[in-house]
Protein backbone atom coordinates (compact mmCIF):
# COMPACT_ATOMS: atom_id res chain seq x y z
CA UNK A 1 0.00 0.00 0.00
CA UNK A 2 1.44 3.33 -1.05
CA UNK A 3 0.82 6.55 0.82
CA UNK A 4 -0.93 9.26 -1.16
CA UNK A 5 0.89 12.51 -1.68
CA UNK A 6 -0.89 15.39 0.00
CA UNK A 7 -1.00 18.62 -1.97
CA UNK A 8 0.11 21.75 -0.12
CA UNK A 9 -2.22 24.44 -1.35
CA UNK A 10 -0.87 27.91 -2.02
CA UNK A 11 -1.35 30.59 0.63
CA UNK A 12 1.07 33.29 -0.58
CA UNK A 13 2.06 34.50 -4.04
CA UNK A 14 5.31 36.46 -4.38
CA UNK A 15 5.47 38.53 -7.56
CA UNK A 16 8.35 40.49 -9.05
CA UNK A 17 7.71 44.06 -10.16
CA UNK A 18 9.56 45.40 -13.26
CA UNK A 19 9.01 43.03 -16.17
CA UNK A 20 6.47 40.89 -14.31
CA UNK A 21 3.73 43.17 -13.00
CA UNK A 22 5.14 46.54 -14.13
CA UNK A 23 6.10 47.39 -17.72
CA UNK A 24 9.83 47.97 -18.08
CA UNK A 25 10.33 48.94 -21.77
CA UNK A 26 14.07 49.28 -21.26
CA UNK A 27 13.79 51.72 -18.35
CA UNK A 28 16.29 49.74 -16.25
CA UNK A 29 18.87 49.89 -19.03
CA UNK A 30 18.24 53.59 -19.59
CA UNK A 31 18.67 54.31 -15.88
CA UNK A 32 21.83 52.23 -15.82
CA UNK A 33 23.28 54.20 -18.72
CA UNK A 34 22.54 57.52 -17.02
CA UNK A 35 24.07 56.27 -13.76
CA UNK A 36 27.17 55.00 -15.58
CA UNK A 37 27.62 58.32 -17.38
CA UNK A 38 27.23 60.29 -14.15
CA UNK A 39 29.52 58.16 -11.99
CA UNK A 40 31.88 56.34 -14.36
CA UNK A 41 31.09 53.07 -12.60
CA UNK A 42 31.26 51.07 -15.82
CA UNK A 43 34.56 52.55 -17.04
CA UNK A 44 36.52 49.52 -15.82
CA UNK A 45 35.23 47.30 -18.63
CA UNK A 46 33.98 47.65 -22.22
CA UNK A 47 30.52 49.19 -22.34
CA UNK A 48 29.07 46.14 -24.13
CA UNK A 49 30.31 43.87 -21.33
CA UNK A 50 28.88 46.14 -18.64
CA UNK A 51 25.48 46.26 -20.38
CA UNK A 52 25.51 42.49 -20.83
CA UNK A 53 26.14 42.06 -17.10
CA UNK A 54 23.18 44.32 -16.31
CA UNK A 55 20.95 42.24 -18.60
CA UNK A 56 22.11 38.90 -17.20
CA UNK A 57 21.61 40.08 -13.60
CA UNK A 58 18.17 41.64 -14.10
CA UNK A 59 16.15 41.16 -10.94
CA UNK A 60 19.11 41.21 -8.59
CA UNK A 61 19.86 43.86 -5.98
CA UNK A 62 21.23 46.91 -7.74
CA UNK A 63 23.97 47.44 -5.15
CA UNK A 64 25.26 43.94 -5.91
CA UNK A 65 25.24 44.62 -9.65
CA UNK A 66 27.12 47.87 -9.27
CA UNK A 67 29.60 46.35 -6.83
CA UNK A 68 30.60 43.89 -9.55
CA UNK A 69 30.87 46.65 -12.16
CA UNK A 70 32.95 48.76 -9.76
CA UNK A 71 35.42 45.93 -9.27
CA UNK A 72 34.38 45.41 -5.67
CA UNK A 73 34.61 49.10 -4.71
CA UNK A 74 31.63 49.37 -2.37
CA UNK A 75 31.75 53.15 -2.06
CA UNK A 76 31.70 53.56 -5.83
CA UNK A 77 28.87 51.02 -6.05
CA UNK A 78 26.82 52.94 -3.49
CA UNK A 79 27.28 56.17 -5.44
CA UNK A 80 26.29 54.44 -8.66
CA UNK A 81 23.26 52.83 -7.03
CA UNK A 82 22.07 56.22 -5.77
CA UNK A 83 22.59 57.63 -9.27
CA UNK A 84 20.65 54.71 -10.74
CA UNK A 85 17.71 55.20 -8.38
CA UNK A 86 17.68 58.92 -9.18
CA UNK A 87 17.82 58.24 -12.91
CA UNK A 88 15.05 55.67 -12.70
CA UNK A 89 12.84 58.16 -10.86
CA UNK A 90 13.58 60.76 -13.56
CA UNK A 91 12.58 58.38 -16.33
CA UNK A 92 9.38 57.38 -14.55
CA UNK A 93 8.60 61.09 -14.16
CA UNK A 94 9.30 61.67 -17.85
CA UNK A 95 7.56 58.60 -19.28
CA UNK A 96 5.09 57.55 -16.61
CA UNK A 97 4.60 54.01 -15.39
CA UNK A 98 2.15 51.34 -16.46
CA UNK A 99 1.24 47.84 -15.42
CA UNK A 100 1.72 44.71 -17.45
CA UNK A 101 -1.72 44.51 -19.10
CA UNK A 102 -4.11 42.78 -16.71
CA UNK A 103 -1.65 42.64 -13.80
CA UNK A 104 -3.80 44.50 -11.27
CA UNK A 105 -6.84 42.39 -12.11
CA UNK A 106 -4.72 39.24 -11.87
CA UNK A 107 -3.60 40.29 -8.38
CA UNK A 108 -7.21 40.96 -7.37
CA UNK A 109 -8.22 37.50 -8.61
CA UNK A 110 -5.47 35.90 -6.55
CA UNK A 111 -6.64 37.87 -3.50
CA UNK A 112 -10.25 36.89 -4.18
CA UNK A 113 -9.11 33.26 -4.24
CA UNK A 114 -7.92 33.70 -0.66
CA UNK A 115 -4.22 34.21 -1.31
CA UNK A 116 -1.89 36.80 0.17
CA UNK A 117 0.13 38.67 -2.47
CA UNK A 118 3.55 40.27 -2.00
CA UNK A 119 5.54 42.33 -4.49
CA UNK A 120 9.33 42.08 -4.49
CA UNK A 121 12.00 43.99 -6.38
CA UNK A 122 15.71 44.64 -6.65
CA UNK A 123 15.01 48.39 -6.41
CA UNK A 124 15.47 50.48 -3.29
CA UNK A 125 12.29 51.30 -1.32
CA UNK A 126 12.15 54.86 -2.73
CA UNK A 127 11.94 53.55 -6.30
CA UNK A 128 9.63 50.68 -5.39
CA UNK A 129 7.24 53.09 -3.67
CA UNK A 130 7.37 55.54 -6.58
CA UNK A 131 6.22 52.75 -8.89
CA UNK A 132 3.40 51.76 -6.53
CA UNK A 133 2.39 55.43 -6.23
CA UNK A 134 2.40 55.84 -10.01
CA UNK A 135 0.22 52.77 -10.49
CA UNK A 136 -2.14 53.62 -7.65
CA UNK A 137 -1.52 50.18 -6.15
CA UNK A 138 -1.54 51.10 -2.47
CA UNK A 139 -3.92 48.67 -0.81
CA UNK A 140 -3.74 46.23 -3.72
CA UNK A 141 -1.13 43.92 -2.20
CA UNK A 142 -0.36 42.74 1.32
CA UNK A 143 3.32 43.60 1.23
CA UNK A 144 6.07 45.14 -0.94
CA UNK A 145 9.71 44.31 -0.25
CA UNK A 146 13.14 45.51 -1.38
CA UNK A 147 16.48 43.82 -0.60
CA UNK A 148 17.10 46.20 2.30
CA UNK A 149 13.92 44.83 3.93
CA UNK A 150 15.08 41.23 3.72
CA UNK A 151 18.86 41.08 4.06
CA UNK A 152 20.00 39.95 0.63
CA UNK A 153 18.56 40.50 -2.81
CA UNK A 154 17.87 37.83 -5.41
CA UNK A 155 18.93 35.18 -6.28
CA UNK A 156 19.20 34.61 -2.50
CA UNK A 157 15.94 33.33 -0.96
CA UNK A 158 15.61 36.19 1.55
CA UNK A 159 12.85 38.19 -0.16
CA UNK A 160 10.61 35.14 -0.51
CA UNK A 161 11.28 33.98 3.04
CA UNK A 162 10.69 37.46 4.46
CA UNK A 163 7.36 37.64 2.62
CA UNK A 164 6.44 34.26 4.15
CA UNK A 165 7.33 35.40 7.66
CA UNK A 166 5.53 38.73 7.40
CA UNK A 167 2.32 37.30 5.93
CA UNK A 168 2.23 34.28 8.22
CA UNK A 169 2.12 31.61 5.51
CA UNK A 170 2.35 28.17 7.07
CA UNK A 171 5.28 26.78 5.06
CA UNK A 172 7.55 27.45 2.11
CA UNK A 173 5.69 24.80 0.15
CA UNK A 174 2.59 27.02 0.44
CA UNK A 175 4.35 29.82 -1.45
CA UNK A 176 4.19 30.45 -5.20
CA UNK A 177 6.73 32.70 -6.89
CA UNK A 178 6.56 34.33 -10.33
CA UNK A 179 9.03 36.56 -12.14
CA UNK A 180 10.57 37.38 -15.50
CA UNK A 181 14.22 36.71 -14.66
CA UNK A 182 16.49 33.79 -13.91
CA UNK A 183 17.18 35.44 -10.54
CA UNK A 184 13.47 35.38 -9.69
CA UNK A 185 13.27 31.67 -10.45
CA UNK A 186 16.48 30.85 -8.60
CA UNK A 187 15.30 32.81 -5.56
CA UNK A 188 12.05 30.86 -5.46
CA UNK A 189 13.86 27.55 -5.86
CA UNK A 190 16.38 28.36 -3.11
CA UNK A 191 13.56 29.36 -0.78
CA UNK A 192 11.86 26.01 -1.32
CA UNK A 193 8.70 27.52 -2.80
CA UNK A 194 6.05 25.00 -3.77
CA UNK A 195 5.54 26.49 -7.23
CA UNK A 196 7.86 28.73 -9.21
CA UNK A 197 6.86 30.27 -12.55
CA UNK A 198 8.70 32.32 -15.11
CA UNK A 199 6.85 34.89 -17.21
CA UNK A 200 7.74 36.07 -20.71
CA UNK A 201 7.04 39.80 -20.33
CA UNK A 202 10.49 40.88 -19.23
CA UNK A 203 14.19 40.22 -19.34
CA UNK A 204 14.72 36.51 -19.93
CA UNK A 205 13.38 33.99 -22.43
CA UNK A 206 11.64 30.65 -22.08
CA UNK A 207 14.81 28.56 -22.32
CA UNK A 208 16.64 30.57 -19.65
CA UNK A 209 13.68 30.47 -17.24
CA UNK A 210 13.15 26.75 -17.73
CA UNK A 211 16.86 26.03 -17.29
CA UNK A 212 16.79 27.98 -14.01
CA UNK A 213 14.20 25.54 -12.67
CA UNK A 214 10.79 27.10 -13.36
CA UNK A 215 7.89 24.70 -12.85
CA UNK A 216 6.09 26.54 -15.64
CA UNK A 217 6.86 29.35 -18.07
CA UNK A 218 3.78 31.52 -18.61
CA UNK A 219 2.96 34.13 -21.21
CA UNK A 220 2.34 36.69 -18.46
CA UNK A 221 1.19 37.07 -14.88
CA UNK A 222 -2.47 36.83 -15.85
CA UNK A 223 -1.94 33.10 -16.51
CA UNK A 224 -0.72 32.40 -12.97
CA UNK A 225 -4.08 31.77 -11.30
CA UNK A 226 -4.99 29.30 -14.02
CA UNK A 227 -1.65 27.51 -13.64
CA UNK A 228 -2.22 27.16 -9.89
CA UNK A 229 -5.77 25.93 -10.46
CA UNK A 230 -4.63 23.31 -12.98
CA UNK A 231 -2.26 21.87 -10.40
CA UNK A 232 -4.86 21.88 -7.62
CA UNK A 233 -2.87 24.49 -5.68
CA UNK A 234 -5.59 27.06 -5.03
CA UNK A 235 -7.24 27.15 -1.60
CA UNK A 236 -10.23 24.80 -1.38
CA UNK A 237 -12.66 27.71 -1.04
CA UNK A 238 -11.53 29.03 -4.45
CA UNK A 239 -12.32 25.73 -6.17
CA UNK A 240 -15.89 25.43 -4.93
Amino acid sequence: MTASLEITRTELVVLDMAGTTVVDDGVVEQAFQRAAERTGVADRMPWADALDHVRVTMGQSKIDVFTHLAGGDRDAAERATAAFEGAYAEIVEEQGVSEIPGAAEAIRELKDAGLAVALTTGFAPVTRDALIDGLGWHGLVDLALSPVDAGRGRPAPDLVLTALLRTGASSVSAVAVAGDTVSDVESGRRAGAGFVAGVLTGAHDRDALAAAGADAVLSDVTALRGALAERGLLPLAATV
